[in-house]
């Protein structure tokens, strides 16, 4: 009994992980947990608030906001998960052919169908089609031994950050703003963030000359960069990179000795003229000098257009690591067993969509342009209400699934933050949701203080009745404050 603390437990916050308990992690954070009882009260007949629902605009989870799933990805994964329907009678009328020829394919790569294991860096076959992918949209090859199936792109990165942290110095420089898995996870590893920050005035742009300060500076003060991470499109601000920017920062990686970790998930994601190009592309045609140059890419069946964030579908790509580290990454892998097999489906139904003359093409043509033009509009919408608020301004929404407006808030509304004992940017959203219903991500959370992160991803409906109210409420804070 001497292991029981004064609270009669073994186990207080006081004596777990301290890192984990210093973690933060914004879009699962204070504000969205706020409006998470809102909802329940309003459901339990509360009526006080002056809305009826909450609006969920703090994390991108398309279909939990009405975004429908595409019909072909969920008829192949239905027949793949109970491949006893292939044997029913009439199951041809149910089913188009391509889609009972697809899922008799991905049956035969399943050893043991879905609910076995599979190998621990994923099913060959569908390993295989995602080399076949990557080499189709860089011109440059992609081996089968580099790849690895992941539980989402999340899982991906949090072995590689695993790898890569050994010891607190060891420095890991991220974009600010930043997507918050990066600093929850260096923070949880016991490693050091190192920010980098992207020029808002310039449309989010990388400032190369900043970058290589801030490696200085944190070498001088006893850090020591390993790796860079990279998020294009940009999460949270929407940004979408040049190719000269990313041989800029290519070179920049390679002099100064740090692995790149390019976040790409959102490369579906594309509404301006400035086309996707992956970190892939931009190394291997940098030639053989860089053959050797250290670098890993994530991507995902949860974002683009897809959007089936529950499957936790996703694979990452390791070039240019050492056989005796890449070991270590499989063994890593391998503690975890494997990822689940119905992402591991959804990644080969992602990157191998129906093709012309194939039965199911035009349904899923009209399906996935009716989403993929929606966002667009959308992006559109929302960059051009915001800027319509005076103290509100909002870059170009280039990429990716999010804007991030920044705040001009009154002085009062700064002390009254202060005197609440919560970032201003968090003050202004929990106002935000109590007097609309709308969840926002405080930017504090992404390191982009006096910001916000809102999805334009609910209906449009809803989306355009929500800027009204938006408007609105910032109107009335404004002379509260003021």
């Amino acid at each position: 009994m001497q292991y029981l603390q004064s609270s009669g437990k073994v186990l207080t916050k006081k004596n777990i992980n301290q890192n984990l308990v210093e973690m933060q992690y914004a879009v699962r954070g204070l504000v969205p947990i706020t409006a998470e009882r809102i909802q329940k009260e309003i459901l339990n007949g509360d009526t006080s608030k002056p809305f009826k629902e909450v609006l969920y605009c703090n994390i991108g989870n398309p279909h939990s906001v009405g975004q429908k799933p595409i019909t072909f990805y969920r008829e192949v994964l239905a027949l793949v998960d109970c491949p006893m329907l292939l044997e029913r009678e009439g199951v041809e009328k149910l089913f188009k052919p391509d889609v009972i020829k697809r899922a008799k394919e991905l049956i035969g790569l399943i050893k043991g169908g879905t609910g076995a294991y599979s190998h621990s860096q994923g099913i060959e076959g569908i390993r295989k089609h995602v080399a076949e992918f990557i080499k189709g949209r860089d011109g440059h090859p992609a081996q089968v031994g580099d790849i690895f199936l992941t539980n989402g792109a999340s899982s991906g990165i949090q072995m590689i950050l695993t790898t890569i942290i050994a010891e607190p110095t060891d420095a890991i420089l991220v974009p600010l703003p930043q997507y918050p898995i990066y600093s929850a996870l260096i923070k949880l590893l016991n490693g050091t963030q190192v920010g980098y920050s992207l020029d808002e005035s310039k449309g989010w742009a990388l400032n190369i000359d900043e970058l290589m300060e801030k490696i200085r500076e944190a070498r001088v003060q006893g850090a020591k960069p390993k790796a860079l991470v990279l998020i294009n499109p940009g999460n949270p601000v929407g940004n979408c990179l040049s190719y000269d920017n990313l041989v800029d920062l290519v070179k920049l990686c390679k002099a100064e000795g740090l692995v790149l970790l390019a976040d790409e998930v959102y490369q579906e994601n594309i509404y301006a003229d400035r086309p996707f190009v992956s970190l892939k592309k931009v190394v291997r045609d940098l030639g053989p000098e860089f053959s050797g140059f250290e670098f890993v890419s994530f991507h995902s069946t949860s974002k683009g257009i897809i959007g089936e964030c529950g499957r936790r579908g996703g694979y990452m790509e390791l070039c240019g690591f050492d056989p005796e580290v890449q070991a270590q990454i499989y063994k890593l892998a391998s503690s975890g067993l494997c990822s689940n097999i119905d992402g591991q489906v959804m990644v080969d139904l992602m990157i191998r969509p129906p093709l012309p003359g194939d039965e199911s093409y035009e349904d899923f043509t009209r399906e996935r342009s009716a989403i993929f033009d929606s966002l667009k509009r959308k992006s559109i919408f929302l960059h051009e209400s915001l800027n319509e608020i005076a103290g509100v301004s909002c870059q170009p929404l280039k990429g990716a699934m999010y804007a991030f407006p920044k705040l001009d808030l009154p002085p009062k509304a700064i002390a009254a933050a202060e005197g609440a004992k919560h970032a201003p940017d968090t003050f202004y959203a929990l106002s935000l949701l109590e007097n609309t219903g709308i969840c926002a991500v405080p930017g504090s959370g992404f390191d982009g203080p006096n910001h916000i992160r809102l999805t334009f991803l609910p209906a449009e409906d809803k989306l355009k009745t929500a800027m009204s109210h938006f408007r609105r409420h910032h109107e009335m804070f404004v002379k509260k404050y003021s």
